[in-house]
C-alpha cells in the first residue's frame, strides 16, 4: 500500500509542478537552497520519504518500487497528471523508477548523486542492523563525511550541524527500511525505458555514488546528459548549491530540438 507522505507546496498556483525527492537520512529541508529559484517559475512540491521527516513509518519491507509508488500516489492525491522530477541519491532512483514505469507522468527530470545499481554486498544491510540496535547516532559522523568535503564542513559548520540533526532525528525503522530497499535495488534494466529528457549530475568526489554511476545512467537513458560538479561529494545540491540550481533550472526550462 502507498504511504501518504508528508509534503509542502510553494510557488505560483497553476505553474508546472516540479517534485523534489530527498536522499537517504534527510528530510525535505535538504532542498532549501533550490526552492527560492525554482519557485519563481514552478509549483514546487517537496516531500519526506516514508520513514523520514514528518512522513509515517510503515512497517517493512520497503522497496524502490514501493517508494516510487509513494511518489506516484502523491501526484494522484494532488491531481497532478504530469510533473518535472528532481531527486538526490535514493530520490534520484525513485525519479528514474517513476519515469520508466509511469512515463506519461514525467515531463523532464534531473537526478543528482544517484545510481542505478549498488553492490548488494556493501554497507546498507549493516547500517540497517546498526540503527535497529543502537539508533541513528552511531552513523552520523560517517554520513557527514560522505555528504560533504572536509573544506565545506569547516567553512559551513551550521549547515553540517543542521544536516546531522536531521539524520539523527530519522526514525531508525524508516532509515533501515530504505537501506534494505537500496541493497535490493537494480534499475539498470529500466534505464532504456526512460523517455523523459534527463539531466544526470554527479559530484566528482562523491564516495557513495561515484561518477561512473552517473555515467552509466547517462549512457543508458536515451535522452540523458551528464554534468560533473567539481569539489562536491554526495549532497552536491547543498555543497555546490548555486551550480546545481543553475543546471537544474536550465534543464527544466529549456527545450531540446526534438521536443
Amino acid at each position: 500500500m502507498p504511504c501518504d507522505v508528508s509534503y509542502e507546496l510553494s510557488g505560483p498556483a497553476g505553474a508546472p509542478v516540479v517534485v523534489l525527492s530527498c536522499s537517504l537520512g534527510t528530510d525535505r529541508t535538504m532542498w532549501d537552497p533550490q526552492v527560492p529559484a525554482l519557485s519563481e517559475c514552478f509549483r514546487v512540491l517537496r516531500y519526506d520519504l516514508r520513514g523520514h521527516g514528518a512522513s509515517p513509518v510503515p512497517s517493512g519491507p520497503y522497496s524502490i518500487a514501493a517508494l516510487g509508488g509513494d511518489l506516484v500516489a502523491l501526484l494522484d492525491r494532488l491531481e497532478v497528471q504530469r510533473a518535472f522530477l528532481c531527486g538526490v541519491s535514493i530520490g534520484g532512483m525513485l525519479s528514474l523508477w517513476t519515469a520508466a514505469h509511469h512515463p506519461a507522468r514525467v515531463e523532464r527530470m534531473a537526478v543528482c548523486c544517484t545510481s542505478a545499481y549498488i553492490d548488494p554486498t556493501g554497507s546498507y544491510r549493516e547500517r540497517a542492523a546498526v540503527v535497529r540496535a543502537d539508533g541513528m547516532e552511531p552513523l552520523a559522523d560517517a554520513a557527514l563525511e560522505r555528504w560533504f568535503t572536509a573544506d565545506f564542513r569547516r567553512a559551513h559548520p551550521d549547515v553540517a550541524a543542521h544536516m546531522r540533526s536531521v539524520l539523527v532525528s530519522i526514525a531508525p525503522e524508516g532509515y533501515a527500511g530504505c537501506c534494505e530497499a537500496l541493497a535490493d535495488m537494480d534499475l539498470r534494466g529500466d534505464l532504456p525505458a526512460v523517455r523523459a529528457p534527463t539531466l544526470v549530475i554527479v559530484g566528482d568526489q562523491d564516495p557513495a555514488t561515484p561518477p561512473p554511476h552517473g555515467a552509466l545512467i547517462a549512457e543508458r537513458v536515451p535522452r540523458a546528459h551528464l554534468e560533473v560538479i567539481p569539489r562536491a561529494q554526495h549532497l552536491a545540491n547543498i555543497e555546490r548549491a548555486d551550480r546545481v540550481t543553475e543546471l537544474i533550472l536550465r534543464h527544466l526550462t529549456q527545450r531540446s530540438p526534438d521536443e
